[in-house]
């Protein structure tokens, strides 16, 4: 069955459609119906009964009433003490219909079922007295005829039996003296069966100042007839009172009116029955049967009704419990077409304000909205609190004449209309703009908690009730429960503490946050937070050298380190798919120089970079928690003037912009970018390689590092295959056929376009697995002349990395092996005694598993001592030179000053002298501008000589 709105199935009265009703009418006057003066649909009996719904209390009352009437039994004094607006009247009017028989009971719908439990088959009409207390004057008489009427019992005498029954009390009336019980009880012998109707009797009697004399007697006159009254209705079988008695303090009125309200209930309870009209379910009925002409068919109502009962059930968790239960349906099918909701939040919040009358009060609300809805096609499936039509003036005015002052500005900005909050988020957002998500659960949030107050324990209203009165059957539930999340974050008057959220008229601390938020300076402030915060998302246990976040490139160390370094590149350095975005370039400044001075290690530094889409988000939310975090430590100090529940409510803000920034530190650094150079005509170009790190990673550095071993941007392990092809690609060519093994390990360092070894231990484990076969290398750990020290190749072990250690070509070391072997043969007539390793021998030859590895001789100085072979002579003197690739220069260069020139300027008393000498050719010759450009560069650097020559 298809979700139908409200407005195809159920039709509103006539004048709730137009708009024509007027407010007064709703509020029922049994004067003017006792003086025929009253609207068609109270004064006519048969309408009256058409539109009214017979609550089970009205039932109990009106049996009574009859069977008291018929003198068969019922109470005699039947007291109406309800809350304002509770109905009181109304069902007074249902008595005056039922025992003035101007209309026959079989015409009255719902008459003849109460009468048959009554067990009465004709009621006999009766007199009626209407006492409203309100209309009466102490000090003003009433004229009838030539009657003069000054009490409240002359006016009783007079109604029941005209100028017969005021003769019984005219001198009382006169003297303004009660009648006393034998006069009232010959009174109403008389009229009986009568119905004596009295409202607003407190009203009356707090008007009479004790001690003073009125034409209406005094207070104690009137408390005395009401006592003589009540006994002498008990002595009459078929005379019966109603009389209301108010039950919230305004209709009582001041101490004269506390005081006659205590001595009215002291002497109606000696007789009086008791009865509170109108529950609050069955004030669905009432409701619907004077606001709708007819609901809908049933099969329909139980159909729509059904789909939503159904939704709640699926959802149960979504929802209160009482949804959950089939009575649940049946309020749904009761209520029809208004959500149950409404009822609930109007007759038990609502209810609470002094100036909301119950019953008329809810009739007057929801005719109003009504007419709204109708007239805008407003197409839900019910009338729900998410539904009501609060940008209209008419609906706004209404929902604000019950609360104190200053809500007006609160709905315009915050819950509904044109320029509102809601109405701007459900603009923006085509999910929620689609259900008007924003606006219907601001409605209804203002529905449920506007008549809270502050001097309530627990305020608002709860997550699920917001559900329960804006998501339909169909709708998406997350759709609702997203935006009262962005309700919460974005206005200025609501307030939220755990589940429960409620609108006040007083700003929450919100404002003062937003204030706050400008005032965030990002230099001072904000860059030092997201630092350590960053900081702190990395932790501990990871193979990398150091962790630089935000670390000027000076302060990134350039050394071989126990690790690589990872470089965390500030928030203005975000990383973008785009062609242009600014972490390259930050990126290589760092990698590229130290400060001033030229980096040399490059291959040791990994980036890691922000999102540029998410950097101002996360900059916003940086802001939103030190906003926070500064108003609660205000708060606390008392440099702030707030209440515990504005500091509760600092402190949940605070914790969750804090867990929000912590999830956008991840969502924002997730780019490594891992420089990388490759040759492009002879000449090495840098490029950058990326990939992202989920953000979901519940360990960042484990994901980091799990990343750069899966994109081998990283190596942990290095096979010696791989190390044999670095060397026969870089150093092992063109007749060379050893390299220094330290060389190899520090320019996988240096140079962009060598693999990336996590330490050196990486690079050891590779030559040690590959020196156990004769397939890739051998080492060495020193050369003396021809001979290799410390040589391993086949199988054997290697020395620690220094400047002697040697990788040698696998063909040079295969042949260099055969020689040692065939040295080790004996020759023919030699003595093959062991002699190896003796003291004055020429040398040995260590074995490491059968392969032969050359140890250097022992040399006996003329004092005796063993030292390494060679002169003794003291070296004072060094002279270098060497050949630098023209491409590579600039690095090259820098290795031999670390490398060379630094050994000595360590020492003291070294003098160093460096000499640097370029010589270039072409052969076409050079061209005047670079000649000039040459020559004016080389006298700012001070060249001692520079000249152009021909061949």
């Amino acid at each position: 069955m298809s979700l139908k709105p409200w407005r195809e199935i159920a039709q509103p009265h006539k004048d709730v459609l137009e708009g024509s009703f007027k407010q007064s009418e709703f509020a029922a006057d049994i004067s003017q119906v006792a003086g025929g003066t009253a609207p068609d649909e109270y004064q006519n009996a048969e309408k009256f009964f058409s539109r009214t719904y017979i609550t089970e209390g009205m039932r109990l009352l009106l049996i009574s009433v009859a069977q008291r009437l018929a003198g068969h039994g019922g109470d005699p004094v039947i007291q109406l003490q309800t809350a304002f607006g509770g109905g009181k009247t109304h069902t007074m009017l249902a008595v005056y219909h039922l025992a003035s028989r101007e209309v026959s009971t079989d015409k009255l719908m719902g008459i003849p079922p109460v009468l048959d439990e009554a067990g009465i088959s004709e009621l006999p009409r009766a007199r009626i007295a209407v006492i409203d207390g309100i209309r009466l004057s102490p000090s003003q008489a009433r004229t009838y005829g030539s009657i003069t009427v000054n009490t409240i019992w002359g006016e009783l005498a007079w109604q029941l039996l005209g100028e017969e029954g005021f003769a019984l009390v005219a001198d009382s009336d006169t003297d303004g003296t009660s009648p006393g019980k034998d006069v009232l009880k010959e009174l109403l012998s008389r009229a009986a069966p009568c119905v004596i109707l009295i409202d607003e009797l407190v009203a009356f009697t707090r008007q009479l100042e004790l001690g003073k004399q009125y034409k209406a007697g005094t207070f104690d006159s009137n408390i005395s007839f009401i006592q003589g009254l009540t006994e002498a209705l008990k002595a009459v079988p078929n005379a019966i009172l109603l009389a209301s008695l108010p039950e919230s303090e305004l209709e009582v009125g001041g101490t004269m009116g506390q005081r006659a309200l205590e001595s009215l209930e002291t002497y109606f309870a000696r007789v009086e029955s008791v009865w509170k009209p109108v529950g609050s379910r069955e004030a669905f009925e009432i409701v619907r049967r004077r606001l709708f002409e007819s609901s809908g068919e049933r099969a329909e109502i139980e159909g729509i009704s059904r789909q939503f009962s159904d939704f709640y059930r699926q959802h149960a968790d979504k929802f209160p419990v009482e949804t959950q239960s089939n009575e649940y349906f049946e309020r749904l099918c009761s209520s029809y077409p208004i959500h149950p909701e409404v009822f609930d939040r109007l007759y038990e919040d609502w209810s609470t304000l002094d100036k909301f009358q119950r019953t008329r009060g809810v009739l007057q609300y929801m005719a109003i909205v009504i007419h709204r809805l109708w007239n805008s096609d407003n197409r839900d499936a019910l009338i729900m609190p998410g539904s009501l039509p609060l940008e209209d003036t008419n609906v706004r005015n209404k929902s604000i004449h019950y609360l104190p002052q200053g809500w007006e500005p609160v709905i315009e900005k915050e819950v509904d209309g044109p320029r509102s909050i809601p109405a701007d988020i459900d603009g923006h957002h085509t999910l929620f703009g689609g259900v008007q998500a924003a606006r219907r659960t601001a409605r209804s949030i203002f529905l449920g908690s506007a008549p809270s107050s502050q001097e309530q324990m627990i305020r608002g209203i709860q997550a699920e009730r917001v559900l329960l009165g804006t998501v339909q059957p169909g709708q998406t539930i997350g759709v609702f429960e997203d935006v009262l999340k962005r309700l919460r974050d974005r206005l200025h008057y609501l307030y939220a503490e755990q589940d429960r959220y409620w609108l006040d008229t007083k700003p929450n601390l919100r404002r003062e946050m937003e204030s706050r938020k400008q005032n965030i300076n990002e230099r001072d402030d904000l860059i030092p937070l997201l630092k350590e915060r960053v900081h702190r998302s990395f932790g501990r246990n990871h193979h990398f050298g150091g962790i630089h976040v935000f670390t000027p490139s000076v302060d990134v160390p350039d050394d071989y380190g126990s690790g690589p370094r990872l470089v965390v590149l500030p928030a203005q350095a975000g990383y973008s798919r785009t062609d242009t975005n600014q972490a390259f370039g930050e990126a290589e400044k760092i990698l590229r120089n130290r400060g001033e001075q030229p980096r040399q290690k490059q291959n040791r530094l990994i980036f890691l970079a922000p999102d540029f889409d998410v950097v101002s988000r996360l900059k916003e939310q940086g802001r939103i928690f030190l906003a926070w975090r500064s108003i609660v430590a205000d708060i606390e100090s008392g440099t702030l003037n707030q209440d515990l529940s504005h500091l509760n409510q600092a402190k949940r803000n605070r914790d969750g912009a804090e867990q929000s920034l912590t999830q956008l530190i991840r969502e924002t650094w997730k780019w490594l970018l891992a420089p990388v150079e490759n040759f492009l005509k002879g000449r090495p170009e840098l490029n950058w390689e990326v990939v992202s790190i989920p953000p979901t990673a519940p360990n960042l550095i484990q994901s980091i590092e799990d990343k750069l071993r899966e994109e081998e941007w990283l190596v942990y392990e290095w096979s010696p295959i791989h190390l044999r092809k670095v060397l026969n690609d870089w150093y092992l060519k063109d007749g060379v056929t050893e390299v220094s093994a330290l060389k190899v390990w520090q320019d996988s360092c240096h140079y962009l376009y060598l693999p990336r070894l996590v330490n050196d231990q990486v690079f050891r484990n590779a030559i040690s697995q590959g020196v156990e076969t004769e397939d890739y290398f051998a080492y060495a750990s020193g050369k003396e002349g021809d001979r290799y020290l410390g040589f391993s190749f086949g199988r054997g072990s290697i020395a620690p990395l220094d400047d002697s250690s040697l990788l040698i070509e696998r063909e040079a070391a295969a042949s260099y092996a055969e020689k040692q072997r065939q040295a080790q043969q004996p020759q023919p007539g030699e003595d093959t005694g062991s002699n190896t390793g003796s003291a004055g021998g020429s040398g040995g030859i260590q074995t490491g598993g059968g392969v032969p590895v050359c140890t250097p001789p022992s040399v006996v100085d003329d004092n005796g001592s063993t030292g390494a072979t060679g002169s003794d002579a003291v070296k004072t003197h060094f002279y270098g030179t060497t050949a630098l690739d023209p491409v590579k220069a600039k690095m090259d260069f820098a290795t031999i000053v670390d490398e060379v020139v630094q050994q000595f300027t360590a020492q003291l008393g070294v003098e160093v002298t460096i000499s640097v000498e370029i010589e270039a050719k072409k052969k076409d010759g050079f061209d005047e501008s670079l000649q000039r450009t040459i020559k004016e560069n080389c006298n700012v650097l001070r060249f001692h000589s520079s000249e152009f020559e021909e061949d």
